[in-house]
This record gives C-alpha cells, structure tokens and sequence, in this order.
C-alpha cells in the first residue's frame, strides 16, 4: 500500500473517532512529529566551541565509546 492510500486511510479512520481523548493524543503526536525538523536549529559559534572544549575533555578523561563497542551494542537491540 502506498503513502497516499495509507493517509486517505487513516484520515477515514480519524474522521470516525469519537474520543476526544485519542483526538488529543493524535494532535499532540502530530505536533510533535511535525516540529522534529526544528530540533536541528544552527548553534552559535560559543555553542559549538563549548561541545568542542566538552568532547575534547571527554576524550582526555576516557569517556569515550569505541565504535566496535557500539556496533555490538546497537545490534543486541533487535
């Protein structure tokens, strides 16, 4: 089934709600998945410097994640 039938679908569906509950719950999702894009605003020159000085200092002090560590971590997900 392709996006476009599967929109049309659910907004069949949306329309025979009677729950404002869910109603409110589909908005609220809505909303969220909507502003998702705004999240990855630019961050000011004195930001970055900062997560640069902080990723600089975690490195230093051994806080780090080998990507092999990682890997085998991400795939223990599924």
């Amino acid at each position: 089934m392709d996006l476009q039938t599967r929109k049309i679908l659910f907004v069949q569906e949306f329309l025979k709600l009677e729950s404002e509950k869910a109603i409110t719950h589909l908005e609220k999702l809505l909303v969220k998945e909507t502003k998702s894009d705004s999240a990855f605003a630019p961050m000011s020159i004195q930001e970055f410097q900062k997560r640069i000085d902080q990723s600089s200092n975690d490195s230093k002090n051994g806080r780090l994640t080998e990507s092999n560590e990682l890997l085998s971590e991400i795939e223990k997900w599924s």
